[in-house]
């Protein structure tokens, strides 16, 4: 096949595109560098990659015209800064729409588009949040780009699959608590853990199941959950043991902020329906190896979405 994978470069777009490499497909990405990372892919003669943006309209058009894909991985999404609403709408919904477009002009069999599960707010009416729940994104700028590109897709009328996601982790992941604690427990830094709890779920366990939504498994909107959740403090206990220190670093634990929600749980019940059972990988195992990336590649971002300072 032949696959065009946006946002190829970050850390779930670079691991879908290592897995159609390995069993032969044509991978073409596109990606702007913004929190991807030109290492995470090698070269491979079946490997093209474009360092710009998905906001350019002519280039896109241009870019699947010419390699007439027969899926469309949308990985691409701007979420660096919670106050940078302009990048945030050029990438995510500008872009978005590009890619949609393009995909319909030429008619591209397949797409698969990743949303995060703040489409459904921070403080959602159901736990776990079933497919039903309304989208209520006025939480952030990214959770209100990312649902409007996702809303694009639904009218479109393309053959798609949308990942609502839980908490992707693992190696390559630059965003959320799991790089931020990484370089503050190695910097000798005291970290604060906020009394919340999240469904973390393995990047590579999220990858093998998009090449089943490429090869034509499910339509339509999905969650990407475990179905259970932990409490950070949790992850943040699994970093130090990764990190095998001696001497517990005692963590400042703090009430939620006004804009975090205290649990985001999804209900994969469809997912598992249609996909079947998922064997996730435990939440050490997914800490082992994000800490033997960032001990190899160092962290590039410790990026939060959410207006709470988690960086300091």
């Amino acid at each position: 096949m032949k696959i065009l994978v946006t946002g190829g470069l970050g850390q779930v777009g670079s691991h879908v595109a290592e897995l159609l490499l390995a069993r032969g497909d044509e991978v073409l990405v596109i990606d702007n560098l913004a929190t991807g990372r030109r290492e995470h892919l090698g070269e491979h003669p079946k490997l093209r990659v474009i360092i710009d943006t998905i906001a350019d309209k002519a280039l896109v058009d241009a870019l699947v015209a010419g390699f007439r894909p027969d899926a469309i991985v949308h990985a691409a999404a701007s979420y660096k800064d919670p106050e940078d609403w302009y990048n945030d709408a050029l990438t995510n919904v500008v872009g978005g729409a590009n890619i949609v477009r393009a995909a319909l002009a030429n008619k591209v069999a397949r797409f698969i588009y990743f949303q995060t599960a703040l489409c459904y707010g921070v403080k959602p009416r159901q736990n776990p949040v079933r497919l039903d729940h309304p989208k209520l994104p006025a939480n952030s700028s990214y959770a209100i780009s990312k649902t409007a590109a996702e809303d694009y897709i639904e009218i479109s009328g393309l053959d798609y699959v949308s990942f609502r996601l839980a908490n992707v982790i693992g190696p390559r992941n630059v965003s959320g608590p799991l790089p931020i604690f990484f370089q503050r427990l190695t910097q000798g830094k005291r970290c604060f853990v906020t009394r919340s709890r999240r469904d973390f779920v393995f990047v590579k366990d999220l990858a093998r199941t998009v090449l089943r939504a490429i090869d034509g498994t499910g339509k339509g909107a999905y969650h990407f959950s475990s179905g259970g959740d932990v409490a950070i403090i949790e992850l943040y206990d699994a970093v130090v043991r990764a990190l095998g220190i001696e001497r517990y670093p005692e963590p400042d634990m703090r009430d939620l902020g006004p804009d975090d929600a205290a649990s985001i749980l999804l209900d994969p019940s469809r997912t598992v329906a249609d996909f079947g059972a998922i064997d996730f990988t435990p939440l050490p195992a997914i800490v082992d190896a994000a800490v033997q990336y960032y001990r190899t590649f160092g962290v590039a971002g410790g990026y939060t979405h959410l207006k709470h300072a988690e960086r300091t």
